[in-house]
């Protein structure tokens, strides 16, 4: 299908609304489903290392007790 003008092209006989709005939500759509995953592996790396470090946090204030005198 051919149009003469880009203004033609864009209201494709009185259906360019619809099908333009049909391709942003599609591109709107594929755009989350390529970003979701690496932005949702990027917070369970920050959870990951925060849980990390609390844990190691915990594991020198047991060993510090563990060393004080009188234990």
């Amino acid at each position: 299908m051919q149009f003469d003008s880009l203004g033609a092209a864009l209201a494709m006989e009185g259906h360019g609304p619809y099908v333009w709005a049909v391709v942003v939500i599609a591109v709107i759509i594929v755009v989350y489903l390529l970003l979701a995953p690496v932005l949702r592996s990027k917070r369970i790396i920050v959870e990951q290392r925060g849980a990390l470090r609390r844990q190691q946090r915990q594991d020198m204030q047991k060993m510090e007790g563990a060393d004080a005198p009188g234990t």
